[in-house]
């Protein structure tokens, strides 16, 4: 009990991870013709979903962390570190959701006018949402094993694909359940393999057939994958390690922790040819868009990137937690894509499988806007001003362009914007209800005046979109 009490306290003062990857300058195109147009592809998408679940949602923790023995993560000082790690190991024995419904999950995403999946396959714990051959510990071990959707990839990947989604799979690089990458001779004082690899390369050697042997499980054996998502940075040439990683203040150690990634890449795109590779915050040939996480860069880029950040205080589910509104979860949209962005929205289902009506709300207010604005957001690209106080800019990739106005203060029957002038002559419309708008152009200054009949109306969205040409 005194464990469970601690950990609905831990769940809320814990903040892992919770930190914005800066997009570097320097990034590397594909070559393989296969990889850049699925990146295209991706590109205009605009808004996807990443689900986060796994058996931290049993107690509802943050996922996986609370097993790192690391200074800035805090544990009652009563319980024995080794006590703690059985105890959180324990909870696969409890993990049995019996109302999982990757449909309500899909439907969710599609209403909520998302157009691509990252699900968990894996997170650090080393806990499998797969029926993996190569550990035991997985969903399809536990009591969960005779469900007729035990495995649990399978049906998600299913379920989001039959709504037209691009499907990713998140996979964790460390695995701190495996005894190739924690082994029990020694204690795990950080997040990093607990011994050194130099000394013991046939169990490191052991550690990078069991990731590559996992990744051509999920590449292989669940239908067509278009991203393959790989999280824990850490894991990498020490080379590669820069003033970003260092920024992390996560300890480095003095050898590398590489797992191939030539290898990992040439397993994924033999399976699966073209599929993306994000090898998170591992600058090169690799790492096909970048991710800063929670949180938006304060600049465009012409590079591919995505931002992913939650919709409530955690990734993954946590009792009692607060979500973000719709209008948030739109105006971050609007920003990040008139940025070259994406957004990844996280969405954690609760331990039974299923989402929360808060969360299945929010997302209904998002789609209900992207039905009528969602012109200006999909397949879009960047301008070169982006932005003019509360508008941001995008355009079509042929002569249309997008003036999308956030209702920061409130909405007269005029509004104005400097830049991104419109095509002489040409006709204005403001996506909702495609209502034309006269527009006057004055120096750099255009005016835009709003018929009174819809001032009401669009005042009470998040944002107004007006599409012209230029």
């Amino acid at each position: 009990m005194r464990i469970c009490i601690y950990l609905l306290f831990f769940a809320f003062t814990l903040k892992a991870q919770n930190t914005l990857h800066p997009v570097s300058t320097s990034y590397t195109y594909p070559t393989d013709p296969l990889v850049a147009e699925k990146l295209e592809k991706w590109r205009d998408q605009k808004f996807g979903m990443i689900i986060h679940w796994g058996i931290y949602a049993v107690p509802g923790i943050i996922e996986s962390w609370s097993i790192c023995n690391e200074d800035w993560i805090e544990r009652d000082s009563t319980i024995r570190y080794d006590d703690y790690k059985r105890w959180y190991w324990s909870q696969s024995e409890k993990f049995n959701p019996i109302k999982f419904n990757p449909e309500q999950w899909a439907s969710a995403a599609k209403e909520a006018g998302m157009k691509y999946l990252v699900f968990t396959t894996k997170h650090h714990d080393g806990f499998s949402m797969f029926d993996t051959k190569w550990t035991d510990f997985k969903i399809t071990s536990g009591p969960f094993r005779n469900h007729p959707r035990a495995n649990v990839t399978q049906h998600v990947f299913e379920a989001f694909r039959k709504e037209g989604m691009m499907i990713g799979a998140y996979f964790s690089k460390p695995d701190w359940h495996s005894q190739y990458f924690w082994w029990d001779k020694y204690a795990t004082p950080d997040r990093n393999v607990n011994y050194d690899i130099r000394k013991h390369p046939w169990r490191w050697n052991k550690f990078k057939e069991f990731t590559h042997g996992q990744i051509n499980e999920l590449t292989s054996e669940y239908g067509p994958v278009d991203i393959l998502w790989l999280d824990g940075g850490w894991v990498r040439p020490r080379n590669t390690v820069t003033e970003e990683v260092l920024s992390w203040g996560a300890p480095i150690p003095d050898f590398d922790q590489e797992i191939d990634m030539p290898k990992v890449a040439q397993i994924a795109r033999a399976n699966q040819p073209g599929i993306l590779v994000v090898d998170r915050t591992v600058h090169g040939e690799f790492e096909n868009y970048r991710t800063p996480e929670q949180g938006i860069p304060s600049t465009k880029s012409e590079d591919p990137w995505e931002s992913c950040i939650t919709l409530g205080g955690a990734w993954s589910y946590v009792p009692g937690d607060q979500f973000k509104s719709a209008e948030w979860a739109i105006k971050t949209l609007v920003e990040i894509v008139s940025k070259g962005g994406n957004l990844l929205l996280g969405v954690g289902p609760t331990p039974e499988g299923e989402f929360l009506p808060v969360q299945l709300e929010r997302l209904k207010e998002i789609g209900k806007w992207l039905e009528r604005n969602g012109e200006g957001i999909y397949e879009t690209r960047t301008v070169d001003q982006f932005k003019y106080e509360h508008f941001y800019f995008t355009r079509a990739k042929d002569q249309r362009r997008f003036a999308i106005r956030l209702n920061n203060e409130p909405l007269t029957e005029e509004v104005s914007w400097k830049g991104n002038a419109p095509k002489k002559g040409s006709k204005m419309f403001i996506l909702d209800g495609n209502i034309p708008v006269k527009w006057q152009q004055e120096g750099e200054l255009t005016r835009v005046f709003i018929p009174k009949k819809s001032l009401d109306k669009l005042a009470k969205d998040a944002a107004i979109t007006f599409k012209f040409e230029q």
